[in-house]
């Protein structure tokens, strides 16, 4: 290659005079790029340097480059070019010069086997490059030919040496086949070719694995090649024997987390399911790890158990239908179950004291899912088997959702309790899932143990074991009708023997029954009352709005429980009659619209806005809750169904309309007050929420009073309503046009924001983003008009990923993983994404490199899932120049950690959680937290 280097053409030769690119200059530009402290130096180094390796004289100084008086950085830089010229531009080279490309390439590779790792793993990529462009035709046997090579007894470099260099070879071989660039037909020959190549692989990968003198590097290396060949789906059978091997590798701590991803990676293949032998003989060498587990559970040794957690979880978790269909194993995976169960109540605190209980909760609902959609025999069958477990895992989950003692949790850090928080709603929702499985004996049970712990004169019980069944019976009561369940007179007969010392428990009691002695007055006891027994309320309902109506006026309440008051006559009034209803709103309403008339004819000042705002608030709080139409009890889907109302008009639509005016009015003084306007959006919005369907009247002329209003003042709370209003009614063609027109007309006054400086604006930025997001949710066509500018708010959206407030970088976040997986049907998404989605994945890679709060990581990890799985080919050829620079996203990085978290990246397509995994690894690395205290903030 080195005589004919400048005969392919000039592809991709750059803006640069072709004679520029000298082994000289190269040498200059890369010691700019890494020793300039001027920022744009080094960008400019960096653009010309990314110019040099696509031009045509990089085939003669990639070579000279990979010289052995170079440093490293020059040669992984020579290394990483010939890579490039491979991969991308192999149709520019003579078929007459593969022979000497690939001899020169294992010449590399033997001569830096052992030299620079780095450099190494560069050149063994090219090298895989080149065989996958070969393979089939030109190189039949490549594989086979790579193994005989490397174990010549004639090379210069030692066997240890030679055996790693192979091993490295073969491991980045199928990465680089997930990621190259290879026509779709030539991917099926490929795959197919190495598919029977496997064969010459996997014997040589069990002899090192087995063999007692290979050492600990070696084995670590073998365990990573196996990890890499199996995601090119290799039949479970085939796999076997390493699997056997890398169980009894779990043993050597040095070798435990290259075992364990081994296995996970064969294990959770999407094919593996068809092997169902071979899943049932992995049965009890999962089981067997039982007494390690416990040993490390003992010891805290948090590691070990966490890796023997995810082998249990993914044999389960991927294979649960599969093996319950073999109904004569059904103690064996019971036995599996019930290890999964152990880790799910692995002693001590989440996330402080344990990290593992979490991941087992999906498995829960896929096992319930898999026994529930049995014909009605064998899930009979099952449900007798499986009600005790699930009986038993309410336990644990309830112990788990326990808080520590007061002492322990006044030294959790903020981060800690949030995840805790977090990890209890997670509790939350795997327990009102249990209940379609365990039905109202769960809650009999729930009512019974709450019974025992608090009338036992035995023994005195704790403020966290109550207030953990309190909260099972309320993540329960939010799914089903708590009316029809004859545990409720009893669960509130118990509460008075409740002794509160706490105020955790408080708070979950009065959110599960509403205790007067708890609320700050008897206020929140009548809201729980109008709420749960409104349709036994009308005979009292006259009473009950005058009294109200008499302390409301007497402004008896501070304004929260005053709020909470007009809450309550919204239940109550929903259950009577239109014309009843109508004649109550006009008695209770008249005096504040008299009120507030008075008030728009006055002059601004902030006496009258505290009153102004009150009054608007008392309006909100009503129309919250006070509801005609009828929800269907019905399981379909999240969203309620409603059931229109027969007898006339809304009322709450009614009073809209007759003290619109008034609003605007208002309005119109008070445009440039945030709490005002804010006040008049949540009136309409509350209204919307409750209303849905039957808000329709109202829809064009509150599209056109919310376009005037935001294109005078933008206000975060302006955009929250036209959220709602896209939310609900975008989807229906009536009412499509005004939508459009305001969705249209706020996008273009916030992007001009943008232009002036949005920096002072966070909130309203967050709200954007959460505007579009719900757009391409609920209705992408809006992203069809020809008049949104598609590639503006792309690069605004980039803008806000670098804001330091972390609500509106989530926002952004969620706006991005809407807008990756309409690339393919909204052409605008897909033309702006093909353009500017490389800006966007170095954003997320800056932020991950520690420009952005650790608590974001799972967002930008979404961020990144989404592009994997959706610009997978664009992304496999952003992520790999964009970490190419030294120093980023981090000085802390090496080139082969850089490396290697591209490929995971690259390699996980299905699993978000384990890119969300791999995410907070890298950032911890970024930050200089890998292995320190800081890591079990996290």
């Amino acid at each position: 290659m080195e005589r004919r280097e400048e005969q392919p053409g000039a592809a991709g030769a750059g803006a640069a005079p072709a004679l520029d690119f000298t082994v000289e200059n190269v040498e200059k530009a890369l010691h700019q790029l890494y020793y300039d402290p001027s920022i744009e130096n080094k960008n400019l180094a960096q653009k010309w340097l990314m110019q040099a390796q696509v031009s045509p004289q990089a085939w003669h100084f990639s070579w000279q480059l990979l010289q052995p008086d170079k440093v490293p950085e020059i040669q992984y830089f020579g290394a990483s070019a010939l890579h490039i010229k491979i991969s991308r531009y192999w149709s520019d080279i003579p078929t007459d010069q593969y022979e000497s490309l690939k001899a020169q390439l294992f010449t590399q590779i033997t001569r830096f086997a052992s030299g620079s790792k780095i450099v190494l793993t560069r050149l063994c990529v090219a090298l895989a490059s080149l065989a996958l462009s070969m393979m089939p035709d030109a190189w039949p046997c490549a594989v086979a030919d790579m193994v005989r090579l490397f174990q010549a007894e004639d090379s210069p470099v030692d066997g240890q040496g030679r055996c790693l260099a192979l091993l490295e070879l073969l491991t980045v071989l199928p990465e680089e086949f997930q990621t190259s660039r290879l026509p779709q037909y030539r991917k099926g020959l490929v795959r197919a070719s190495l598919a029977v190549e496997c064969g010459a692989v996997f014997p040589l990968l069990e002899q090192l694995l087995q063999q007692p003198s290979s050492p600990s590097c070696v084995r670590q290396k073998v365990l990573k090649c196996f990890s890499s060949w199996v995601q090119l789906e290799v039949p479970l059978q085939d796999c076997e024997a390493l699997i056997h091997a890398a169980f009894t590798a779990l043993q050597d701590s040095e070798l435990f987390d290259s075992s364990v991803e081994a296995i996970v990676n064969a294990i959770s293949q999407p094919d593996a399911q068809r092997y169902v032998n071979t899943l049932l003989k992995l049965i009890p060498l999962v089981l067997g790890l039982q007494e390690q587990l416990r040993q490390a559970v003992q010891n805290g040794d948090m590691e070990t158990s966490h890796g023997i957690c995810r082998i249990a979880v993914a044999l389960g978790e991927n294979h649960s239908r599969a093996l319950l269909d073999q109904v004569e194993h059904w103690q064996s995976f019971l036995a599996l179950v019930n290890m999964i169960m152990f880790c799910t109540g692995i002693p001590g605190h989440y996330p402080v004291n344990e990290t593992t209980s979490s991941l087992t909760l999906t498995f829960w609902y896929t096992l319930q899912d898999d026994i529930l959609s049995f014909e009605a025999e064998k899930q009979a069958v099952y449900q007798q088997v499986y009600r005790p477990v699930y009986f038993q895992l309410v336990d644990v989950l309830l112990h788990k959702a326990q808080f520590p003692s007061d002492e322990e949790y006044g030294f959790w850090s903020s981060d800690e309790k949030e995840q805790f928080r977090i990890y209890r709603v997670d509790i939350s929702d795997t327990l009102m899932y249990v209940y379609e499985m365990l039905g109202a004996e769960l809650l009999s049970n729930l009512y019974d143990k709450l019974g025992r712990v608090l009338t036992s004169s035995e023994e005195p019980y704790s403020w966290q074991h109550t207030e953990a069944l309190l909260y099972g019976f309320q993540s329960i009561a939010e799914t089903i009708d708590v009316n029809y369940s004859d545990v409720v007179p009893g669960l509130i007969g118990l509460i008075p023997r409740i002794s509160i010392s706490n105020v955790q428990l408080a708070d979950t009691v009065m959110f599960t029954i509403g205790n007067p002695e708890l609320s700050v007055s008897s206020v929140s006891t009548l809201k729980k009352i109008c709420r749960e027994c409104k349709y036994d309320l009308p005979p009292y309902a006259a009473n009950i709005v005058a009294v109200s109506q008499d302390v409301l006026m007497k402004q008896i309440h501070k304004t929260s429980q005053c709020m909470w008051l007009m809450q309550a006559l919204g239940f109550l009034l929903s259950a009577l009659q239109v014309e009843e209803i109508l004649k109550n709103l006009h008695s209770l309403i008249s005096p504040y619209i008299q009120q507030l008339e008075k008030l728009a004819e006055e002059i601004p000042n902030p006496s009258n806005k505290l009153a102004i705002v009150h009054i608007l608030g008392l309006l909100s709080n009503l129309f919250t809750t006070l509801d005609v139409s009828h929800h269907e009890d019905d399981h379909e889907g999240p969203e309620l169904r409603k059931l229109p109302v027969p007898q006339g008009p809304n009322p709450v639509v009614v009073v809209l309309q007759q003290v619109f005016q008034l609003i605007q009015k208002v309005l119109s003084k008070w445009l440039n007050d945030a709490q005002v306007v804010e006040a008049v959006c949540a009136i309409f919005e509350k209204s919307v929420k409750t209303l849905l369907d039957d808000f329709a009247p109202m829809v064009p002329q509150l599209c056109e009073m919310l376009g005037r209003m935001y294109s005078t003042i933008p206000q975060a709370s302006a955009l929250d309503l036209t959220r709602q209003l896209v939310h609900i009614f975008a989807h229906e063609p009536a009412h499509f046009p005004p939508i459009e027109a305001l969705f249209l007309l706020v996008t273009s006054v916030t992007l001009t924001l943008f232009q002036q400086g949005p920096r002072d604006h966070p909130d309203i930025v967050d709200s954007f983003m959460q505007l579009l997001a719900q757009a391409l949710k609920r209705k992408p066509d809006l992203f069809l008009c020809e008049r949104l500018d598609v590639k503006a708010v792309f690069q605004c959206a980039v803008l806000a990923l670098k804001f330091p407030e972390a609500p509106t970088v989530k926002a952004s976040c969620g706006f991005f993983t809407e807008l990756l997986p309409r690339c393919g049907e909204v052409e605008s998404v897909g033309k702006v994404v093909q353009e500017d989605g490389r800006m966007l994945l170095i954003a997320v890679l800056e932020a991950i490199g520690g420009q952005a709060s650790r608590s974001l990581m799972d967002c930008f990890a979404d961020i990144l899932f989404a592009l994997n799985k959706h610009c997978f080919s664009l992304l496999s050829m952003w992520i790999k120049e964009a970490l190419q620079p030294p120093g980023f996203p981090s000085a802390r990085l090496s080139p082969e950690q850089k490396d290697t978290f591209s490929q995971q990246i690259l390699r996980e397509r299905m699993n978000k959680r384990r890119v969300k995994e791999m995410v907070k690894e890298f950032t911890l690395l970024c930050r200089g937290l890998h292995g320190t205290d800081y890591t079990a903030d996290y």
